[in-house]
């Protein structure tokens, strides 16, 4: 990411302000609460901002949010290329279905357990790792938006039981779950390991309901993830979808259960 025309606007626009209100990178770094030596990180471009700080930035700096902006454009093309027409999907739609038989789905993950599903199974590490991490969870925002989508999300038992990071960052994960699950437009839902096998087992996926109407789908593999547009397709895993819905407990005994596992973390 280092020296891609974005990071470099940013980090641009940082010295530009900062010098404009007369601050050295000692003096910006005391006001908002962090150090000099990560201002001058991201003033060379060897570090991206992370949301907190560029807010205190645009506070400290007068800039009237345009840290803000140049950072929602910069998050975007920290995505991989291959997500980044699915993350725009995901932020226009009306309705999300999701299905996850292995682990917590993006939207509704911790950071810490985020950051434990990269160190466990990303070929990712440091800077290039935390990108990712943070880009997961600001994409979350889609949740918290004055018209969010209604989110239904599917998971099997067996993701409240595998220990991603630890019994402490599954507990955490575990709560936050069940937090998400009071949210009017968050609905939960467990198929119980007693189901055996089911449809749903053949991989996740997600099915989008856009502003028109329309039904697209995501899914992802080892190697990369691709939007699925063709009707036939999006169909057959709209009934896959429903097959899995069945299964699964009701959002109550969903909750319950989430619950449950979380007390068990210990």
């Amino acid at each position: 990411m280092a020296g891609s025309p974005m990071v470099e606007l940013f980090a641009g626009e940082l010295r530009r302000a900062r010098g404009a209100a007369g601050l050295s990178q000692e003096a910006l770094a005391q006001q908002i609460s962090y150090s000099a030596a990560l201002v001058a990180a991201v003033e060379q471009g060897r570090r991206l901002p992370r949301p907190e700080f560029t807010t205190r930035c645009d506070e400290a700096l007068g800039t009237d949010g345009l840290l803000s902006r140049i950072r929602e454009k910069l998050s975007r093309e920290v995505l991989l290329p291959w997500f980044r027409e699915w993350v725009r999907i995901e932020q226009e739609a009306t309705a999300l279905r999701s299905y996850q038989p292995l682990v917590v789905p993006g939207l509704l993950q911790t950071e810490e357990y985020a950051r434990a599903l990269h160190v466990g199974a990303s070929p990712l590490a440091g800077e290039a790792m935390e990108q990712q991490v943070t880009a997961r969870i600001e994409r979350q925002a889609v949740l918290h938006q004055a018209s969010p989508p209604q989110l239904v999300a599917v998971v099997d038992e067996y993701v409240l039981r595998r220990p991603v990071g630890g019994a402490d960052v599954m507990r955490a994960q575990l709560r936050h779950l069940a937090e998400l699950s009071r949210l009017h437009h968050v609905h939960l839902h467990v198929v119980p390991a007693a189901v055996g096998s089911y449809p749903g087992l053949n991989g996740a996926f997600v099915v989008a309901t856009t502003p028109d109407g329309d039904d697209v789908a995501y899914l992802d593999n080892q190697l990369q993830g691709h939007v699925v547009s063709h009707g036939p397709d999006v169909l057959s895993l709209v009934r896959t979808w429903e097959s899995v819905r069945a299964e699964a407990l009701s959002a109550r005994q969903s909750t319950e259960l989430i619950e449950e596992a979380a007390q068990a973390w210990t």
